[in-house]
């Protein structure tokens, strides 16, 4: 298991240090290249040019595929993970410049548009001044109206619920029901789902679903066929697999592949 996919679903994340953004920037990565904990005094909106980035938080973890953007924001504890040939591409806002008032992290919907901004902004003959500015308030206009996707998986703070969570994150295809994980870590299975409505407010079925799909798109990024995919997060069959991953992202794994 990577130390990333640990911290969002386990124990609390190590110290993290400040670090600075004092504009749009581009940072390229390697495949499995990992940013350490850190926190930001300002607002991040973040894009993958290419691969997906793992973005961990001592609240959960959210999974950023491309043609997606990430709101990350300022004072959040958070480490990143590259998977697949990445980069990172960032605008930053002041801390009271939050149009959708989220205090997590949230993966949005980024329109074409918003996309060829912030492509824009961090590439090599970005402007500057105003119309760098003018470009900034675009990208925010943009983003008031894009609707959040579910691609974030809380971290539980009942010790036996991360548990849990350590298995399935360990083993996604790991079968077993409720009941015989709970008693794997020592709790009723009345306990255990009265546990994940309150805290995550969640099924355990949509809350392992969340888990395995997260799980497809780090996979799949790695260029794993889906069908191996499929196998790999436990769902019963290729074509059961598709259906899930089509209802949440509104394509298939092997459009979203080629995209």
């Amino acid at each position: 298991m990577s130390p990333t996919r640990q911290t969002a679903v386990g124990g609390p994340p190590p110290a993290a240090r400040h670090q600075p953004e004092t504009g749009p920037s581009r940072h390229p990565l390697a495949h499995r290249q990992r940013i350490d904990w850190h926190w930001h005094d300002v607002n991040q909106l973040i894009t993958p040019g290419r691969g997906v980035l793992e973005v961990s938080t001592p609240q959960g973890r959210w999974v950023v595929p491309p043609h997606r953007a990430v709101w990350l924001p300022a004072g959040v504890p958070h480490a990143q993970q590259a998977h697949g040939s990445s980069e990172l591409r960032c605008l930053i806002y002041p801390a009271e410049t939050n149009p959708l008032r989220l205090s997590a992290p949230a993966v949005l919907a980024a329109t074409p548009l918003l996309r060829e901004i912030i492509a824009h902004l961090t590439g090599p003959d970005a402007p500057a001044g105003r119309p760098a500015r003018t470009l900034e308030q675009a990208a925010l206009d943009q983003l008031a109206h894009a609707p959040e996707l579910p691609l974030g998986l809380p971290r539980p703070a009942d010790p036996r619920l991360r548990d849990l969570a350590e298995l399935l994150a360990a083993d996604p295809a790991d079968g077993r029901s409720l009941a015989e994980l709970g008693r794997a870590v020592g709790a009723a299975e009345r306990t255990l789902s009265r546990l994940f409505q309150r805290e995550l407010g969640l099924g355990f079925p949509q809350w392992r679903t969340q888990l395995r799909l997260q799980h497809a798109l780090l996979l799949l990024a790695e260029g794993r066929s889906v069908t191996g995919t499929a196998a790999a997060c436990g769902f019963r069959s290729p074509s059961a697999f598709i259906e899930a991953f089509r209802h949440a992202f509104g394509t298939t794994p092997g459009r979203y592949q080629q995209d």
